[in-house]
């Protein structure tokens, strides 16, 4: 089962996004912030990482163009899971490197397109 990393800062959000995806066969891991979530990544690899982009210390954003530029997480697709719905904002995160956006709250049907498509 592919495994994704959760990286959110709302215990809330992580159980939403946790329910969801454990009911489509994921295996799911989550972290509080984007610190933990670059140090998480590298050592667990993940297949994926829904990434929030409001919160504490670094941002999604700036983890999302972290991860994206280091060679041994280069190839981890990121999809940012944010309240920013302006286009300006989904503009940024792909410029980030993520691979997709969706806006919160997750609409279950939208996520799982977009993470079938990310892991191809």
């Amino acid at each position: 089962m592919p495994q994704i990393l959760i990286v959110d800062d709302s215990p809330t959000e992580i159980h939403v996004l946790t329910t969801i995806l454990t009911k489509h066969g994921f295996t799911v891991s989550s972290v509080g912030n984007a610190e933990d979530g670059i140090k998480t990544a590298k050592e667990m690899k993940p297949d994926l990482i829904l990434m929030d982009v409001v919160m504490p210390g670094i941002n999604g954003f700036q983890a999302t163009r972290q991860l994206s530029k280091e060679p041994e997480t280069a190839n981890i697709p990121v999809i940012i899971v944010t309240t920013k719905d302006q286009e300006t904002d989904r503009v940024w995160g792909l410029r980030q490197g993520a691979k997709d956006y969706v806006t919160k709250p997750v609409a279950e049907n939208e996520l799982m397109e977009k993470i079938k498509s990310a892991l191809g």
